[in-house]
């Protein structure tokens, strides 16, 4: 795929806002697959590629977390971060009207709503990650500390490795 040839989703545009470097990824979705799938297909380490959820707090305030695709969220402790009862993930559509993305195409970039982000602090000690761009199968390749440039990101340490 030429470089320039990619759908321009609000995510694009809003990189392309901020000047953020970027490189397009795109991949055969499937549905429910995940991280697995796009590392899969792409050949990279399914830790690179980070997931963006949204969630939201017990009072249903809702919130963006990014986290490694190898690990889970640890909703106690970012609960306890937070100072509420629970954190829970969105119901998709939920999830949807405040994003404007579908479920397994959301980005942080660009959201229809803005949304407190929380980063795994790791996640910005990477060399470069693959991040959604909008929508399903498509991602970017992006330096994480130029995420900055267009999100107030919150680092936190909330990750759980997969077994």
């Amino acid at each position: 795929m030429a470089q320039n040839d990619y759908p321009k989703t609000n995510a694009i545009r809003c990189l392309l806002d901020h000047g953020i470097p970027f490189e397009v990824f795109t991949y055969p979705y499937e549905e429910h697959g995940g991280t697995r799938v796009s590392s899969r297909e792409l050949g990279v380490d399914e830790h690179l590629v980070v997931k963006t959820l949204v969630m939201e707090t017990d009072a249903h305030e809702p919130l963006i977390v990014l986290m490694h695709g190898d690990c889970e969220v640890s909703t106690k402790q970012l609960a306890r971060i937070l100072n509420v009862k629970s954190i829970a993930p969105c119901d998709p559509k939920v999830a949807h009207r405040h994003s404007g993305y579908l479920v397994g195409g959301t980005s942080p970039f660009g959201t229809k709503r803005r949304l407190p982000i929380y980063c795994e602090a790791g996640i910005l000690d990477l060399e470069h990650i693959y991040i959604n761009a909008g929508a399903r199968g498509l991602l970017v390749r992006l330096h994480p500390k130029d995420m900055s440039k267009a999100l107030d990101l919150i680092p936190v340490q909330v990750a759980i490795p997969n077994r």
